[in-house]
């Protein structure tokens, strides 16, 4: 599924990093209605714990008052006896809920969405339909296919590198794609000016580009997220809920000439981001990364081992944490379109309230770490030598 807006977070070391997006919608929430909820029938209270093993239903079919991955998300709370239910009930029983305790503001922001979008796909009419459903023979590189065909962390590994620790780079797409989908943004945004219809932007830091799934290759990019991009992160990024991937906002990015010409240091609103050059003929644009942080840390230095450029090559991915610090230099000459995939799990938000320790993702948590192990070992090191040192006067 696809989550309307996303904000990029702008750090403020060493230039400002961007933050700021709405992730899953009320997943913050979920624990407060959880509460306010328990006034019910005992056999109709929500858990005040998600049930991890839970795996909700889809309601991306459903006309509904609020975004559907808030379904999927609260679902995961269900008292056990409704969990086998139909899905027309527990939509019920949620959506009371939701109803109940949620400001208006929110569901007014979603219908506005739901309906722009509505409008864009039911006025647009696309160039390259055969784009729009996913074909991996001519999407994907045959290196590629036969990686995740294989599923297996050697099989990955045989066609990626990982220059700086936790960036993936590997061969990803075919030129025809490249070019198909290079053409259908163009072919989009001319269907924009001349419907005089207002556009809106990936994001707060680009000023040029477009949604995807605003103009129908959700679905498309649905499938992306779950028969490539999850398998690849269940392995790489285990500890970011790289294994639970279940919502997307799919976008291109236009660099050059009278589009934006870098992008300021930053992290994005994802656990998981793919970026992939399509194109065209340009000059600069290199992605520099300074390291993953937490919320606490994003603001801290880099260390020298962090710190990696990469220049973009067309149909090659990137592959990093959301989480990972990062920005683009100037595009000097010519147009660069990259497209971008955030990808997000929402059980890996809810989990992330409740924890402190960050150390197995985060540069500077694991440094803090390290550093407190260290000063322990040395104090047991020198109280023993103290003892020591008594026990023989």
């Amino acid at each position: 599924m696809s989550l309307p807006g996303a904000d990029r977070r702008e750090v403020q070391s060493p230039s400002p990093v961007s933050g700021g997006g709405n992730g899953v919608a009320v997943a913050s929430d979920l624990n407060r209605l959880a509460i306010v909820a328990s006034n019910q029938s005992t056999s109709q209270r929500l858990r005040l714990n998600p049930n991890k093993d839970h795996k909700p239903d889809s309601y991306e079919d459903l006309q509904l008052d609020f975004s559907p991955s808030i379904f999927s998300s609260l679902e995961r709370y269900l008292p056990p006896t409704m969990l086998a239910l139909p899905r027309d009930d527990k939509v019920k029983f949620m959506k009371d809920i939701l109803l109940k305790y949620l400001p208006h503001g929110e569901r007014n922001r979603v219908q506005k969405h739901r309906e722009y979008r509505q409008k864009i796909i039911s006025n647009y009419q696309p160039l390259h339909r055969e784009i729009y459903t996913m074909h991996p023979q001519t999407f994907f590189v045959p290196s590629f296919l036969k990686a995740i065909n294989d599923n297996s962390e050697e099989s990955f590994r045989s066609i990626m590198s990982e220059p700086s620790p936790g960036v993936f780079t590997f061969e990803m797409i075919q030129p025809r794609f490249c070019e198909l989908l290079l053409s259908e943004v163009e072919n989009f945004e001319k269907w924009v000016n001349e419907a005089k219809f207002r556009i809106m932007r990936p994001n707060t830091m680009n000023k040029y580009g477009a949604v995807l799934d605003d103009f129908g290759l959700e679905t498309m990019l649905d499938k992306l997220m779950d028969g490539y991009i999850r398998p690849i992160s269940k392995v790489f990024f285990q500890e970011v809920g790289g294994s639970t991937l279940d919502s997307h906002h799919g976008f291109v990015v236009e660099y050059g000439k009278d589009r934006d010409v870098d992008l300021g240091f930053h992290v994005d609103d994802s656990e998981v981001t793919l970026n992939v050059c399509l194109g065209k003929q340009f000059s600069g644009g290199e992605l520099f990364f300074r390291g993953t942080r937490c919320d606490k840390h994003v603001n801290t230095g880099s260390q020298s081992e962090e710190i990696f450029d990469y220049s973009h090559v067309p149909g090659r991915a990137v592959l990093h944490r959301g989480r990972h610090r990062h920005g683009a230099r100037a595009t000097t000459s010519g147009h660069r379109i990259n497209l971008l995939l955030w990808c997000r799990s929402s059980v890996f938000r809810e989990m992330k309230k409740y924890q402190k320790d960050f150390s197995s993702w985060c540069g500077e948590c694991f440094r803090e770490k390290k550093e407190r192990q260290r000063l322990s070992i040395a104090a047991t090191k020198s109280e023993l030598l103290r003892k020591e040192g008594e026990s023989t006067t």
